[in-house]
């Protein structure tokens, strides 16, 4: 699933009401049988870590597995973690109602991640046992607001993903799920990814139209490292900036150290913020003079760019960049 057994997902609370994706920073996923895994996410650095029910857990401890993951979430929460969601397993299983019944016990728990979502009716199911379910517990002004997010997976999924999108009101983003994707299809994943191309743009241009914040790529599968400075695979680097060039904004992770660099690629770049800020303070004195279009470093400006700048500089706020100094810095930029 999500970035411990790690994978990068978004952290699903810091949302902006705005019309643009925010950067999701990673999640890690936990296997939800291991009670040694699950004591050391507590010092994991990430924002969020899911605890996971169904693939790293076998049959016979799923159970148990349900009960270790609760007392986990029930636990306070570490400084350095903001967001608790579990993985439960898929609604064909059987096991997804006994997975919620037990885990929506817990006032931690932020969000649930459904794997194999193949309809809408998958989502149509987690919601109505959510909101029963929270509807027969005391209200708690403490608790915060459930969110799920949907692992496309298969043919079926891609193919109904319109109607996947407007499901559920909770819904907050899609995850794909590559390795799943490619048994379903009976293909082979390459270097390139390029197998993946056509999935990819439609799970990010789907989850735009709908406008869901997180839109989550794919696991990385190269972890470990092949440089004496311990420094994560280049792979890692291409698959990031390839996703975020296909509008994705988060990466699962399958182990900790691809944290950071999923982090760097898909948060704020300090050039892009930059330019952003320079760009929309000379667009707000050019439509102070009436110029519908205007140049910036040679290159010419019209309402999409502008509108693209600001698009950043509310996903630089978010993730709390100092917008406000650099507007300060850059104020007397003026339209070329």
């Amino acid at each position: 699933m999500v970035s411990s057994a790690h994978r990068v997902f978004p952290a699903f609370q810091a949302r902006v009401a705005s019309e643009t994706l925010a950067h999701q920073p990673p999640l890690h996923a936990v296997p939800g049988s291991s009670q040694r895994f699950l004591d050391k996410s507590r010092s994991l650095a990430a924002d969020c870590v899911a605890y996971d029910l169904e693939d790293s857990v076998t049959p016979h401890m799923k159970a148990e597995a349900r009960g270790l993951v609760r007392r986990a979430i029930d636990q306070p929460a570490p400084t350095n973690i903001r967001e608790r969601a579990v993985r439960i397993n898929s609604v064909d299983s059987g096991l997804a109602l006994g997975d919620l019944t037990e885990v929506l016990q817990s006032p931690n728990l932020t969000t649930i991640v459904i794997p194999k979502v193949n309809s809408a009716s998958d989502l149509t199911f987690v919601t109505d046992v959510v909101t029963h379910t929270l509807a027969q517990q005391p209200a708690s002004a403490n608790r915060p607001p459930i969110s799920l997010l949907a692992l496309v997976e298969s043919a079926k999924s891609l193919t109904n993903l319109t109607q996947i999108c407007a499901a559920s009101p909770l819904l907050q983003g899609l995850v794909f799920a590559a390795e799943d994707f490619a048994l379903d299809l009976s293909i082979t994943r390459t270097p390139s990814l390029t197998e993946f191309l056509f999935a990819r743009s439609a799970i990010a241009t789907a989850a735009r139209a709908a406008n869901l914040p997180s839109t989550i790529d794919l696991v990385c599968t190269a972890y470990k490292s092949e440089s004496p400075d311990g420094s994560p695979p280049a792979t890692l680097q291409e698959e990031c900036l390839d996703g975020r060039r296909l509008g994705f904004n988060g990466k699962q992770c399958i182990h900790p150290t691809q944290v950071k660099v999923a982090n760097d690629i898909f948060g704020p770049q300090e050039e892009e913020t930059t330019w952003a800020v320079r760009c929309v303070i000379a667009d707000e004195k050019a439509a102070a003079a009436g110029r519908g279009a205007w140049t910036l470093d040679g290159k010419m400006i019209d309402v999409p760019v502008a509108e693209k700048a600001r698009a950043i500089v509310k996903k630089a706020e978010a993730v709390g960049v100092d917008v406000k100094a650099l507007r300060e810095q850059w104020k007397h930029q003026e339209p070329e």
